[in-house]
């Protein structure tokens, strides 16, 4: 069976890849200039409290590293969704001492 090639019916300065050039840049602030906002939230986890950290304009390798660092000073697990990070369960205070002290301008938001 022949291998399937992508069809393509005009092409313009011959095979050029363009995925680097689509690729969304995100920057990569110093923590000193980002805005963190940390919150405690149950809508749409069936009852289950996690905690969500918002504003964060870090590359994914930089949040999977400062995720990793999180979750071991939780104890619990998380993900990152979305330029966002979600650690299970209500750790509100212990986030905020740990953001402050890795140089980061966060607030606790909500009730």
């Amino acid at each position: 069976m022949a291998a399937k090639r992508k069809r393509i019916a005009y092409q313009e300065f011959g095979n050029i890849d363009n995925s680097e050039a689509l690729a969304r840049g995100v920057p990569d602030l110093p923590p000193q200039q980002q805005d963190i906002r940390i919150q405690a939230t149950r809508s749409g986890r069936k009852g289950k409290t996690v905690t969500v950290l918002t504003g964060f304009q870090h590359k994914p390798e930089t949040l999977a590293k400062l995720l990793k660092k999180l979750k071991s000073q939780c104890g619990s697990g998380g993900t990152v969704k979305d330029q966002n990070l979600e650690i299970q369960g209500d750790h509100k205070q212990k986030l905020l001492e740990t953001l402050t002290k890795l140089g980061y301008k966060a607030k606790i938001s909500g009730g």
